[in-house]
């Protein structure tokens, strides 16, 4: 499997965040004005994922075990809803 969701570009179309899907984990790239982040969790490390939904966009919360939670937002619901779906099926 090997998926690739970005968040919203009405929201913010300059530094688009991403979560790309391979088969042994999720890698999280958040980007700013200047370089970003990025960061990769093996599927048996997660412990959880929530969404916060908003009026039309949500924010992923990645919950890794023995590390801090992983925040990545501005994504449609539908995007992070198969994003959690998706993840779970490999937990």
């Amino acid at each position: 499997m090997n998926e690739t969701f970005k968040s919203s570009s009405i929201k913010d179309p300059v530094r688009p965040n991403e979560v790309h899907l391979t088969d042994k984990g999720v890698s999280f790239k958040m980007k700013k004005l200047i370089g970003g982040t990025e960061q990769f969790v093996f599927y048996s490390d997660i412990s959880g994922v929530e969404i916060d939904s908003g009026m039309f966009f949500a924010t992923i919360r990645v919950i890794p075990r023995a590390r801090p939670e992983i925040v990545i937002e501005n994504f449609t619901k539908g995007d992070a809803q198969r994003i959690k779906a998706l993840i779970l099926e490999r937990v």
